[in-house]
């Protein structure tokens, strides 16, 4: 499951500050929120330091301002957080949204570094990885498509929540995840497939009744599309994503056992085919949560026993 990025700009470092807002930062950020609320990009642009020009010419910034407009509306409220490395950092509450709005100026109070992404606390909880045993979410074999701790085994690792995630489907004999064409959802080999409880957990989030996707398609509106998040008694966060349209069988609230059916394997949010995806984060919101690594008690990886495992790419896994 690809996440909607924002934007990630041009930063160049130059020397540390204090936690106290400097006038000239107060100063810049105002006209840049004025600016933005009146669609006067031109305006912001006239503010970035020459080499940001260069970096970041007017048509890109222009479309990145838009584009982020579009999403998010006007801004409501800005508040000085702190000074992170080179930039001063705004929760800035948008129409929409709660984004970090992070601003860095040159000696000549210049913007020379933007960036722009989902605003988290700082005293959310920590979590490493699950203290909770847990068996796979699924019976029979499967297939770890995305897995691991580097970019070579797993794209999630560019996401803060999804760093750990896996993306799981079933293979045939012919190494395919399609039986004939996969022109189909049923023709895939994991459509419809049961996906269970990996451990003793309460649903606190259900949603069902998205579209599933024809086979190469991909819904960007809602990306997890079906989704079911367990909060288990050690406050840890499992995130399933991409269920079959209306097939989700447990209700926010609902306490679920280890094993227990959640919903059946779908097509559906920005999923170009039938599979699973599966993290775990510290927190509900995706928009705030770190994603934390995830080990399985006990499985059987490759045909081997593994105790204690995190799966990784292109292993073949099931439940002992």
């Amino acid at each position: 499951m690809k996440k909607i990025n924002l934007i990630l700009l041009f930063l160049i470092p130059i020397l540390s500050f204090g936690q106290t807002e400097k006038e000239t930062a107060k100063k810049v950020s105002g006209e840049f929120e004025k600016y933005f609320n009146s669609n006067e990009y031109q305006k912001i642009f006239d503010l970035f330091s020459p080499i940001m020009k260069s970096a970041l010419p007017l048509e890109q910034t222009i479309d990145f301002l838009r584009g982020l407009r579009t999403q998010a509306g006007k801004i409501e409220k800005r508040e000085f957080v702190k000074y992170k490395q080179t930039y001063a950092s705004y929760k800035t509450t948008f129409e929409r949204a709660v984004f970090a709005v992070n601003i860095s100026l040159d000696n000549n109070a210049e913007i020379n570094g933007l960036f722009v992404k989902p605003f988290k606390e700082d005293n959310l909880p920590k979590l490493e990885r699950n203290i909770t045993e847990m068996i796979l979410p699924f019976n029979g074999e499967w297939t770890v498509f995305w897995g691991g701790d580097t970019e070579e085994l797993n794209y999630h690792v560019e996401s803060e929540a999804q760093k750990n995630a896996f993306d799981i489907l079933i293979t045939g004999q012919n190494g395919k995840t399609f039986k004939t064409d996969g022109k189909t959802n049923e023709d895939y080999y994991a459509f419809g497939k049961e996906l269970i409880a990996p451990c003793d957990a309460e649903v606190v989030l259900a949603v069902d009744g998205i579209k599933d996707n024809i086979p190469g398609e991909l819904n960007p509106i809602y990306v997890p599309g079906n989704t079911v998040i367990l909060k288990t008694a050690n406050s840890e966060f499992l995130f399933f994503a991409h269920f079959k349209q209306n097939s989700i069988v447990v209700k926010e609230g609902q306490k679920v056992k280890q094993g227990e059916l959640l919903g059946l394997c779908g097509n559906s949010g920005n999923s170009s085919e039938a599979h699973l995806h599966f993290h775990i984060q510290n927190v509900e919101d995706m928009n705030k949560a770190t994603g934390a690594k995830c080990y399985f008690d006990e499985i059987i990886v490759n045909g081997q026993t593994k105790k204690d495992y995190s799966p990784i790419k292109g292993n073949k896994i099931e439940n002992k």
